[in-house]
């Protein structure tokens, strides 16, 4: 997989997705970074808040709540090593949202944060995530979709 950056006021470029490829679940699309995000949906599509909600807290695949505090107070434990993602909603774009969740070393190398949709260059990789992200296209689109809607009061 490749990905792009693209630095400066570059705006306009094609996303080639899996709903146009054929690929897989589990394959990765190539993707375009234009200034601190990818303004395209990776899967061709928007994502489902409701998805995306039950994969970021969930234990086994987005487990945000690891690291992350959350306005979920049903889920117990919720981590203090990442900002808390109250009001990311209104804080981040759509974009930089997407970023982050695909590979966040890309806005800051020395980030503790896992990239969830990459699978080159990664150290200690679980067995069961070996040659394969740990989100797809679409749950990626769902999480980002989720993380929207937690806005500022």
């Amino acid at each position: 997989m490749r990905s792009k950056i693209i630095l400066g006021a570059v705006l306009a470029l094609t996303v080639t997705t899996s709903a146009h490829t054929g690929a897989k679940a589990d394959e990765l699309v190539e993707f375009f970074v234009v200034g601190e995000g990818i303004p395209e949906y990776l899967s061709g599509v928007a994502g489902d808040p409701v998805k995306g909600k039950a994969t970021a807290i969930g234990r086994k695949k987005g487990n945000c709540l690891a690291c992350h505090r959350m306005p979920v107070p049903e889920e117990e434990a919720h981590g203090e090593i990442g900002p808390d993602l109250a009001g990311v909603g209104s804080r981040m774009t759509e974009a930089a949202m997407r970023l982050r969740l695909v590979d966040p070393k890309i806005v800051n190398p020395s980030t503790m944060m896992p990239a969830f949709y990459r699978v080159d260059g990664l150290h200690r990789v679980a067995k069961k995530f070996q040659g394969k992200p740990m989100l797809n296209a679409q749950d990626v689109e769902d999480v980002v979709a989720y993380l929207k809607t937690l806005k500022d009061n």
